[in-house]
């Protein structure tokens, strides 16, 4: 990380400090002091008297943090996929180090992905028993176990139902 002669009012080079970055990151400055304590994020530089500034495209590697978060990776996971940034590193080792970043990054997607139309077909399904239950005469409470298993076939209800009865 470079230190830069700055001004503490002023930013170098189109450089943001952490105030303004966090705003246009929509994030807070503890979150980003945090990331760069666990080493997710670091600043692209240092003013002499210790500001922190960031480049706007930082931007998109908190975009990628959030990203893998929702996907189920704690940060610690998170420092190690991201660490491509490895200075001393060849171009081959670095574009080898980015392309299995993205590789990983793809595949925890499309298990979420399948994950999300399992649920979506379990929904399907749930829906279309509650279009049975809606002609059914019984009424679910806990006098019949809130219609578990069904009243009418015998069968378990989907869990979605089961779960709002």
């Amino acid at each position: 990380m470079a230190t830069i002669p700055v001004s503490s009012h002023s930013s170098a080079e189109g450089l943001l400090k952490i105030g303004d970055f966090a705003r246009l990151a929509q994030t807070n400055l503890r979150t980003l002091r945090y990331y760069e304590e666990l080493g997710v994020l670091e600043p692209a530089a240092r003013s002499s008297g210790g500001f922190r500034y960031y480049r706007s495209t930082d931007t998109h590697r908190l975009e990628t943090i959030r990203d893998l978060q929702h996907l189920g990776l704690n940060l610690g996971q998170i420092r190690e996929l991201l660490a491509t940034r490895v200075s001393g590193a060849t171009r081959q080792v670095y574009m080898a180090r980015v392309r299995e970043a993205l590789q990983v990054q793809e595949r925890l997607l499309s298990g979420r992905i399948t994950e999300l139309e399992q649920q979506r077909e379990a929904l399907i399904a749930a829906q279309a028993k509650l279009s049975q239950c809606e002609r059914c005469e019984h009424t679910p409470a806990s006098g019949n176990n809130f219609c578990q298993p069904c009243q009418v076939t015998g069968e378990d209800l989907p869990s979605h139902v089961s779960a709002l009865f």
